[in-house]
């Protein structure tokens, strides 16, 4: 089996232009982040997986439906708020799938720095800095007990890796981290800029 990244479209060939970031390449990726998580099962992530897996659904059906005044995520948005979309369902769903990508940005971003942290460790840092000030009590509870539930750092490599050598498969990695952090960064600044929503 082939390692993770060469199964994928990379973050880093997502196209960013003066318009934007591209809406098709970006749903695209991110089913890559669906199927990273799968390649666990869908137990161990579920509360990753879901939560992306419906938004990522949300933004496609927005841009199918108007696909020509939605090229990039920015016109997506632009277009949903000025044509009176009052429930702004696209861009509700685009801000909780920036959050989530953040939050999987942040943890693996972690664990390549912090090469002895765990990862529930690395998840439960990027949890506490991302979403929980998002969510009740009730939701921190759970999601706590769910990050404790995720692979040991050693075995989430060995699955994503496929077994590859860790000089090989580690600069892939961070060039997918890093591309992934440059859409993270841009869409917040644009979603909350503009007042369509807080990531």
């Amino acid at each position: 089996m082939a390692p993770l990244f060469e199964t994928i479209k990379s973050f880093n060939d997502v196209q960013i232009s003066s318009d934007g970031v591209d809406t098709a390449g970006f749903l695209e990726a991110t089913e890559g982040v669906v199927a990273m998580f799968d390649l666990f099962g869908s137990k161990i992530f579920g509360f990753v997986q879901s939560d992306i897996r419906s938004n990522i659904g949300g933004v496609r059906t927005r841009y199918q439906t108007h696909q020509d005044c939605s090229q990039t995520l920015e016109e997506l948005i632009k277009f949903e708020v000025t044509n009176g979309d009052h429930q702004r369902h696209g861009t509700a769903c685009l801000v909780r799938l920036i959050r989530g990508l953040a939050l999987i940005q942040h943890a693996l971003k972690r664990m390549q720095d912090y090469p002895d942290d765990e990862l529930h460790v690395c998840f439960k840092s990027a949890y506490d800095v991302v979403l929980k000030h998002h969510h009740a009590w009730i939701v921190r509870s759970v999601v706590t007990v769910a990050i404790r539930a995720v692979p040991h750092r050693h075995d989430f490599y060995h699955v994503i890796s496929c077994g590859e050598p860790s000089e090989k498969f580690d600069p892939e990695l961070g060039k997918w981290l890093q591309a992934l952090e440059v859409i993270v960064k841009r869409m917040k600044y644009f979603l909350e800029g503009g007042g369509y929503g807080t990531v």
